[in-house]
């Protein structure tokens, strides 16, 4: 007869992070009699925590085994977590977490004696002014906002807008996201105390912190003052632009950000606000990240045109990535070809997907051309455009050219030796086959 308590698995899976206590925990002891009483039972794997296994002998148990007698019949289990399959990597990622939360959580601690030193420099009846001076030669954040809160039971004092955004910046540089929103909100309640700048650097920092919510609300409150000195500017869209194109691995994010840096652009365009080229190449980038190729060129053409700004070297490579992307290789290289008329050198990211582009289309003898005009330029291919050509390359039966190629590449010391070694391999295992007698090695 044995007894099974029945919150055992409750007590093992109450907490995640007791993986040490769970494989140290003697299973016997998780059973008690005050559950559900079995007679002439077997014990099997779903019963307890651990593996059974019946032994015939009295032998030794190992170190993570025990035996135990019930009836006439003899036992041996061996501890086993639940966890054990998961736990290194998600037990690491949340210790990983809770330092970070823990770092950001800490407040740091102030400096006493710095402090009472900064204000004693400071006259009974002191100004605006005398107090940014003071805080401009104090390097720890913490007492600049000490001294700021300080100043602000003061009587006889008020803040202006030049110690609100030398604070602004002390905490926001620290990274004091937190402190620096409070004394937001402190500007926020006072009506007559703002200018276009101060803001501006509010929303440079609340997108530094990825508060992209509460640099909206900043944003809004710009466009709702009655003071045009508070206004948003092109450096104001600028910043806001940058900030939701900053996520650039995942089209379908730029896609749904792609709807709000277009009505941001209607705005300031309504607004009188004459864009500049960061900001058409912004419209540019979002659209080709969004996957929205035709709508990039429009803008594109609108330059120069509709708005009285020229593209410049990032259009054309913005553009001609997105155009690789999308397998257009004529629409890319009549890009390059005006590119290079205008004297502008495509970036290496340019190079790389044209080069690709052209190979997986099959254009491998252009494709090729290309690579060479590139290390002409002083621009590097990565490792993904050498594969690709050399594999096209023998996808159409020319194996002595491949390997022609990446002896010529080698001899010009474009590849080191292990990037050779393991262009080579791959060539060997994708195509070594067909030639029978490793004619890569001859």
């Amino acid at each position: 007869m044995i007894c099974v308590r029945r919150e055992c698995f409750r007590s093992l899976c109450s907490s995640r992070n007791s993986i040490n206590q769970i494989l140290s925990r003697n299973p016997c002891q998780n059973y008690s009699p005050y559950s559900k009483m079995y007679s002439n039972y077997t014990p099997s794997a779903l019963d307890f925590p651990c593996y059974l296994h019946q032994i015939n002998n009295t032998s030794n148990p190992k170190k993570l085994s025990t035996q135990i007698q019930i009836g006439s019949n003899s036992y041996k289990y061996t501890r086993l977590s639940f966890y054990y399959s998961y736990s290194s990597g998600a037990f690491r990622s949340f210790k990983k977490r809770a330092r970070k939360r823990l770092k950001a959580n800490a407040k740091p601690c102030l400096n006493e004696a710095q402090f009472h030193q900064a204000i004693s420099e400071l006259l009974p009846r002191f100004s605006a002014g005398e107090l940014c001076e003071v805080l401009n030669l104090q390097e720890d954040p913490t007492v600049c906002l000490e001294i700021f809160n300080w100043a602000s039971q003061q009587p006889r004092f008020r803040h202006d807008v030049s110690t609100y955004h030398i604070i602004i910046k002390k905490l926001g540089t620290a990274k004091l996201y937190q402190e620096m929103d409070d004394v937001v909100n402190q500007l926020l309640s006072e009506p007559n105390i703002g200018s276009e700048a101060l803001y501006t650097t509010i929303i440079y920092f609340l997108t530094e912190a990825r508060k992209l919510t509460r640099a909206a609300i900043i944003f809004k409150h710009m466009r709702s003052c009655s003071n045009l000195d508070c206004r948003p500017s092109i450096r104001t869209y600028n910043l806001l632009f940058a900030a939701f194109l900053s996520r650039r691995s995942d089209s379908y994010i730029n896609h749904m950000y792609m709807a709000t840096i277009r009505c941001l652009f209607k705005q300031m365009v309504n607004d009188g606000i004459e864009p500049d080229v960061f900001s058409l190449n912004s419209m540019i980038e979002g659209y080709v990240l969004s996957l929205h190729v035709n709508d990039a060129l429009r803008i594109f053409h609108q330059m120069g045109v509709v708005y009285n700004c020229l593209p410049n070297s990032h259009s054309y490579d913005y553009l001609i990535h997105g155009l690789c992307a999308q397998g257009r290789t004529n629409n890319a290289r009549k890009l390059c070809n005006e590119m290079k008329g205008k004297r502008f050198v495509l970036s290496s990211k340019s190079y790389n997907s044209l080069v690709n582009a052209l190979a997986l289309c099959g254009e491998v003898d252009e494709a090729v051309n290309y690579l060479w005009e590139m290390t002409e330029k002083q621009r590097s291919a990565d490792f993904i455009t050498y594969q690709t050509v050399l594999d096209q390359i023998c996808r159409q039966g020319r194996m002595q050219d491949a390997m022609s190629l990446l002896k010529e590449l080698q001899e010009k010391d474009l590849l080191d030796g292990h990037t050779y070694q393991k262009l080579l391999s791959l060539l060997e295992q994708e195509f070594g086959k067909l030639n029978n007698q490793n004619q890569f090695r001859h």
